[in-house]
Protein backbone atom coordinates (compact mmCIF):
# COMPACT_ATOMS: atom_id res chain seq x y z
CA UNK A 1 0.00 0.00 0.00
CA UNK A 2 1.19 3.51 -0.86
CA UNK A 3 2.50 5.04 2.38
CA UNK A 4 0.82 8.34 1.52
CA UNK A 5 -2.60 6.74 1.59
CA UNK A 6 -5.11 7.94 4.15
CA UNK A 7 -7.66 5.50 5.56
CA UNK A 8 -10.70 6.28 7.73
CA UNK A 9 -12.01 3.40 9.85
CA UNK A 10 -15.25 4.16 11.67
CA UNK A 11 -15.40 2.51 15.08
CA UNK A 12 -11.73 1.68 14.57
CA UNK A 13 -10.69 1.67 18.22
CA UNK A 14 -12.04 -1.70 19.33
CA UNK A 15 -13.19 -5.10 18.16
CA UNK A 16 -13.15 -5.78 14.44
CA UNK A 17 -12.48 -2.10 13.75
CA UNK A 18 -9.27 -2.18 15.76
CA UNK A 19 -8.03 -5.20 13.85
CA UNK A 20 -8.77 -3.40 10.58
CA UNK A 21 -6.97 -0.26 11.75
CA UNK A 22 -3.89 -2.20 12.82
CA UNK A 23 -3.61 -4.05 9.51
CA UNK A 24 -3.81 -0.81 7.52
CA UNK A 25 -1.11 0.66 9.76
CA UNK A 26 1.01 -2.43 9.11
CA UNK A 27 0.52 -1.86 5.39
CA UNK A 28 1.96 1.64 5.75
CA UNK A 29 -1.17 3.79 5.53
CA UNK A 30 -2.04 6.79 7.67
CA UNK A 31 -5.10 5.70 9.66
CA UNK A 32 -7.81 7.90 11.15
CA UNK A 33 -10.38 6.33 13.46
CA UNK A 34 -13.56 7.88 14.78
CA UNK A 35 -16.03 7.18 17.55
CA UNK A 36 -18.00 8.89 20.25
CA UNK A 37 -15.22 8.32 22.81
CA UNK A 38 -11.49 7.69 22.29
CA UNK A 39 -10.26 4.14 22.99
CA UNK A 40 -8.07 3.50 26.03
CA UNK A 41 -5.16 2.94 23.67
CA UNK A 42 -4.88 3.86 20.01
CA UNK A 43 -4.33 1.16 17.39
CA UNK A 44 -0.61 1.04 16.61
CA UNK A 45 1.98 -0.87 14.63
CA UNK A 46 5.72 -0.52 14.28
CA UNK A 47 5.89 2.70 16.25
CA UNK A 48 3.10 4.32 14.27
CA UNK A 49 -0.42 4.83 15.58
CA UNK A 50 -3.84 5.85 14.38
CA UNK A 51 -5.24 9.33 14.91
CA UNK A 52 -8.54 9.62 16.75
CA UNK A 53 -11.17 12.18 15.75
CA UNK A 54 -14.37 12.33 17.80
CA UNK A 55 -17.57 11.82 15.79
CA UNK A 56 -20.89 10.10 16.31
CA UNK A 57 -21.55 8.54 12.91
CA UNK A 58 -25.30 8.99 13.42
CA UNK A 59 -24.89 12.77 13.73
CA UNK A 60 -24.83 14.27 10.23
CA UNK A 61 -23.27 17.54 11.35
CA UNK A 62 -20.53 15.65 13.20
CA UNK A 63 -19.82 13.53 10.12
CA UNK A 64 -19.65 16.61 7.91
CA UNK A 65 -17.15 18.15 10.34
CA UNK A 66 -15.15 14.91 10.42
CA UNK A 67 -14.64 14.87 6.67
CA UNK A 68 -13.82 18.57 6.58
CA UNK A 69 -11.19 17.94 9.26
CA UNK A 70 -9.66 15.02 7.34
CA UNK A 71 -9.52 17.09 4.14
CA UNK A 72 -7.83 19.96 5.99
CA UNK A 73 -5.31 17.72 7.79
CA UNK A 74 -4.42 15.30 5.02
CA UNK A 75 -5.67 16.78 1.76
CA UNK A 76 -6.91 13.38 0.61
CA UNK A 77 -8.88 10.27 1.55
CA UNK A 78 -8.07 6.99 -0.17
CA UNK A 79 -10.10 4.42 1.76
CA UNK A 80 -13.21 4.54 3.91
CA UNK A 81 -13.97 1.43 5.97
CA UNK A 82 -17.58 1.68 7.15
CA UNK A 83 -17.18 -0.52 10.21
CA UNK A 84 -19.14 1.17 13.03
CA UNK A 85 -22.38 -0.63 13.86
CA UNK A 86 -23.92 -3.36 15.94
CA UNK A 87 -27.04 -4.18 17.91
CA UNK A 88 -27.98 -5.57 21.31
CA UNK A 89 -30.10 -8.70 21.54
CA UNK A 90 -33.83 -7.92 21.34
CA UNK A 91 -36.64 -10.04 19.94
CA UNK A 92 -38.48 -8.20 17.19
CA UNK A 93 -41.92 -8.41 18.81
CA UNK A 94 -40.61 -6.96 22.08
CA UNK A 95 -38.51 -4.10 20.69
CA UNK A 96 -40.04 -0.66 20.20
CA UNK A 97 -40.32 1.14 16.85
CA UNK A 98 -37.80 3.66 18.21
CA UNK A 99 -35.33 0.84 18.90
CA UNK A 100 -35.69 -0.53 15.39
CA UNK A 101 -35.23 2.94 13.91
CA UNK A 102 -32.04 3.45 15.89
CA UNK A 103 -30.59 0.16 14.65
CA UNK A 104 -31.37 1.01 11.03
CA UNK A 105 -29.94 4.52 11.50
CA UNK A 106 -26.64 3.18 12.85
CA UNK A 107 -26.18 0.23 10.51
CA UNK A 108 -27.58 1.55 7.21
CA UNK A 109 -28.26 5.29 7.11
CA UNK A 110 -25.03 6.34 8.84
CA UNK A 111 -22.81 4.23 6.52
CA UNK A 112 -24.64 5.66 3.50
CA UNK A 113 -24.02 9.24 4.66
CA UNK A 114 -20.35 8.47 5.33
CA UNK A 115 -20.03 6.89 1.90
CA UNK A 116 -21.54 9.99 0.26
CA UNK A 117 -19.02 12.23 2.01
CA UNK A 118 -16.10 9.97 1.12
CA UNK A 119 -17.21 9.70 -2.49
CA UNK A 120 -17.29 13.49 -2.85
CA UNK A 121 -13.61 13.66 -1.86
CA UNK A 122 -12.56 10.63 -3.87
CA UNK A 123 -14.25 11.70 -7.10
CA UNK A 124 -12.17 14.91 -7.02
CA UNK A 125 -8.90 12.99 -6.64
CA UNK A 126 -6.92 11.72 -9.64
CA UNK A 127 -6.45 8.38 -7.86
CA UNK A 128 -10.10 7.98 -6.85
CA UNK A 129 -10.62 5.75 -3.83
CA UNK A 130 -12.17 2.67 -2.25
CA UNK A 131 -15.17 2.35 0.08
CA UNK A 132 -15.42 -0.84 2.13
CA UNK A 133 -18.68 -1.68 3.88
CA UNK A 134 -18.42 -4.15 6.75
CA UNK A 135 -21.44 -6.40 6.40
CA UNK A 136 -22.28 -9.55 8.35
CA UNK A 137 -23.47 -13.08 7.79
CA UNK A 138 -26.54 -11.82 9.67
CA UNK A 139 -27.52 -10.18 6.39
CA UNK A 140 -27.26 -13.50 4.56
CA UNK A 141 -29.20 -15.81 6.89
CA UNK A 142 -31.90 -15.52 9.55
CA UNK A 143 -30.90 -13.19 12.39
CA UNK A 144 -33.22 -14.02 15.32
CA UNK A 145 -32.76 -11.61 18.21
CA UNK A 146 -31.21 -9.02 15.92
CA UNK A 147 -33.76 -8.86 13.10
CA UNK A 148 -33.42 -5.15 12.33
CA UNK A 149 -29.63 -5.48 12.35
CA UNK A 150 -29.75 -8.38 9.91
CA UNK A 151 -32.11 -6.44 7.66
CA UNK A 152 -29.78 -3.43 7.70
CA UNK A 153 -26.79 -5.61 6.82
CA UNK A 154 -28.73 -7.20 3.95
CA UNK A 155 -29.48 -3.68 2.71
CA UNK A 156 -25.77 -2.83 2.93
CA UNK A 157 -25.04 -5.53 0.36
CA UNK A 158 -27.61 -4.08 -2.03
CA UNK A 159 -26.18 -0.63 -1.40
CA UNK A 160 -22.68 -1.88 -2.19
CA UNK A 161 -23.78 -3.11 -5.61
CA UNK A 162 -25.71 0.06 -6.46
CA UNK A 163 -22.97 2.47 -5.41
CA UNK A 164 -20.37 0.43 -7.26
CA UNK A 165 -22.30 1.18 -10.45
CA UNK A 166 -23.10 4.81 -9.66
CA UNK A 167 -19.61 5.84 -8.56
CA UNK A 168 -17.46 3.89 -11.02
CA UNK A 169 -14.89 4.15 -12.42
CA UNK A 170 -13.23 6.53 -9.95
CA UNK A 171 -14.45 4.83 -6.77
CA UNK A 172 -14.59 1.13 -6.08
CA UNK A 173 -17.23 -0.03 -3.57
CA UNK A 174 -16.94 -3.43 -1.90
CA UNK A 175 -18.24 -5.30 1.14
CA UNK A 176 -16.71 -7.74 3.61
CA UNK A 177 -19.14 -9.92 5.57
CA UNK A 178 -17.55 -11.57 8.60
CA UNK A 179 -19.00 -14.57 10.34
CA UNK A 180 -18.27 -15.16 14.02
CA UNK A 181 -15.33 -13.10 15.27
CA UNK A 182 -13.53 -13.34 18.62
CA UNK A 183 -13.36 -9.86 20.17
CA UNK A 184 -13.27 -8.37 23.66
CA UNK A 185 -17.09 -8.39 23.57
CA UNK A 186 -17.54 -12.04 22.58
CA UNK A 187 -18.88 -12.85 26.02
CA UNK A 188 -21.85 -10.56 25.47
CA UNK A 189 -22.85 -12.54 22.38
CA UNK A 190 -21.79 -16.10 23.18
CA UNK A 191 -21.41 -16.40 26.98
CA UNK A 192 -18.47 -17.77 29.00
CA UNK A 193 -15.32 -19.44 27.66
CA UNK A 194 -16.95 -22.86 27.51
CA UNK A 195 -19.84 -21.44 25.52
CA UNK A 196 -17.49 -19.56 23.18
CA UNK A 197 -15.60 -22.80 22.55
CA UNK A 198 -18.87 -24.61 21.84
CA UNK A 199 -19.89 -21.89 19.39
CA UNK A 200 -16.49 -22.10 17.68
CA UNK A 201 -17.08 -25.84 17.30
CA UNK A 202 -20.06 -25.15 15.03
CA UNK A 203 -17.75 -23.50 12.48
CA UNK A 204 -16.14 -25.89 9.95
CA UNK A 205 -12.69 -24.40 10.64
CA UNK A 206 -13.38 -25.05 14.36
CA UNK A 207 -12.59 -21.52 15.53
CA UNK A 208 -13.77 -17.93 15.43
CA UNK A 209 -12.11 -15.39 13.16
CA UNK A 210 -9.73 -12.79 14.53
CA UNK A 211 -10.26 -9.06 13.93
CA UNK A 212 -6.90 -8.98 12.17
CA UNK A 213 -8.10 -11.52 9.60
CA UNK A 214 -10.99 -9.23 8.71
CA UNK A 215 -8.47 -6.39 8.49
CA UNK A 216 -6.26 -8.32 6.07
CA UNK A 217 -9.25 -8.77 3.75
CA UNK A 218 -9.97 -5.03 3.87
CA UNK A 219 -6.35 -4.18 3.08
CA UNK A 220 -6.33 -6.54 0.11
CA UNK A 221 -9.62 -5.25 -1.29
CA UNK A 222 -8.31 -1.68 -1.00
CA UNK A 223 -5.04 -2.48 -2.77
CA UNK A 224 -4.07 -2.50 -6.46
CA UNK A 225 -4.13 -6.31 -6.25
CA UNK A 226 -7.94 -6.05 -6.12
CA UNK A 227 -8.22 -3.31 -8.73
CA UNK A 228 -11.00 -5.11 -10.63
CA UNK A 229 -13.05 -5.90 -7.53
CA UNK A 230 -16.11 -3.68 -7.18
CA UNK A 231 -19.69 -4.39 -6.20
CA UNK A 232 -18.63 -7.63 -4.53
CA UNK A 233 -19.18 -9.16 -1.10
CA UNK A 234 -16.32 -11.17 0.39
CA UNK A 235 -17.74 -13.58 2.97
CA UNK A 236 -15.32 -14.61 5.73
CA UNK A 237 -17.10 -17.23 7.84
CA UNK A 238 -14.71 -20.16 8.17
CA UNK A 239 -16.87 -22.37 5.98
CA UNK A 240 -20.21 -21.18 7.29
CA UNK A 241 -22.50 -23.30 9.44
CA UNK A 242 -23.25 -26.99 9.22
CA UNK A 243 -26.87 -27.50 8.10
CA UNK A 244 -29.01 -28.38 11.13
CA UNK A 245 -30.66 -31.33 9.36
CA UNK A 246 -27.34 -33.20 9.29
CA UNK A 247 -27.39 -33.50 13.09
CA UNK A 248 -31.11 -34.27 13.23
CA UNK A 249 -31.18 -37.02 10.57
CA UNK A 250 -30.64 -40.63 11.64
CA UNK A 251 -29.30 -41.84 8.27
CA UNK A 252 -26.20 -41.17 6.22
CA UNK A 253 -24.01 -40.83 9.30
CA UNK A 254 -20.29 -41.43 9.22
CA UNK A 255 -19.37 -44.65 11.02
Amino acid sequence: MDQRQVVLVTGGGKGVGRGISERFLAAGASVVICGRQPPETLPAHGGRQAEFLAADVRDRAAVDALFADIAARYGRLDVLVNNAGGAPFAMADKASPRFHESIIALNLLAPLHLAQKANAIMQAQPQGGVIVFIGSVSGLRPSPGTAAYGAAKAAILSLTQSLAVEWAPKVRVVAVSPGLVRTEQSGLHYGDEASIAAVAGTVPLNRLATPEEIGEACVWLSSPAAAYASGINLTLHGGGERPAFLAAANVNKEP
